[in-house]
C-alpha cells in the first residue's frame, strides 16, 4: 500500500530522473529546429492535398515516423498541427484574404491512433460563418479502415483589413 510523504526517496527520484531523462527532457533542440515554423515544414511534408471546394477541404497524412510519439503512433502535436493547419485553410475557403483569421479555439478528440506509415484522411468542413466568426470541424479517419481517429472543432475570428491600425 503506497503512503503519503513530502519527501521522494533516492531510489525513486533516480528511477523518476532516468524516465525524464529516457524520454528526452534534458536534452536540448538543435538550433535549426528552434526557429519559428520548423514543426510546421516537417507536418506539411507529409500532408498532400486531396480535394479544395468552398467550406471543405480534404488532404491526406502519412504518419511518418518524424511524426511519432515514443510508441510509435502519432503525436499528439502532430494532430494539434494539422487539424490548426487544415481547419485555417477551410475557413479561408469562406472567408476569403480580405482579413486575418484569429484562432479562438481548438478542441480535439482522441478516439484511436494512427500507426507509423499510416495513411489518414483529413477532412474539414465549415460548420458556421457568420458575424465574423467561423466554426470549422476537422475529422481525422484512417483510410485503410474508414475508422474515425480524431475528431476536432475549431473556431475562428476574422477581422477586416479596414480595422486594423
Amino acid at each position: 500500500m503506497a503512503t503519503s510523504s513530502n519527501e521522494i526517496t533516492a531510489t525513486d527520484y533516480k528511477i523518476v530522473m532516468a524516465f525524464l531523462e529516457e524520454w528526452g527532457l534534458f536534452s536540448s533542440v538543435k538550433p535549426e529546429y528552434n526557429v519559428k515554423g520548423a514543426y510546421s515544414k516537417v507536418v506539411g511534408g507529409a500532408l498532400k492535398l486531396s480535394s479544395l471546394h468552398k467550406a471543405k477541404i480534404s488532404c491526406i497524412l502519412t504518419a511518418k515516423p518524424p511524426l511519432l510519439n515514443g510508441v510509435g503512433r502519432l503525436h499528439g502535436l502532430t494532430v494539434a498541427s494539422v487539424a490548426e493547419r487544415v481547419a485555417i485553410a477551410c475557413a479561408k475557403t469562406v472567408v476569403g484574404t480580405d482579413g486575418d483569421l484569429f484562432l479562438g479555439e481548438l478542441c480535439i478528440s482522441y478516439l484511436s491512433s494512427a500507426p507509423r506509415n499510416a495513411q489518414v484522411i483529413v477532412e474539414a468542413s465549415v460548420v458556421s460563418s457568420q458575424n465574423k466568426r467561423t466554426i470549422v470541424e476537422v475529422s481525422f479517419g484512417a483510410v485503410e479502415t474508414g475508422r474515425v481517429l480524431y475528431l476536432s472543432r475549431a473556431t475562428f475570428y476574422s477581422l477586416p483589413l479596414s480595422t486594423r491600425l
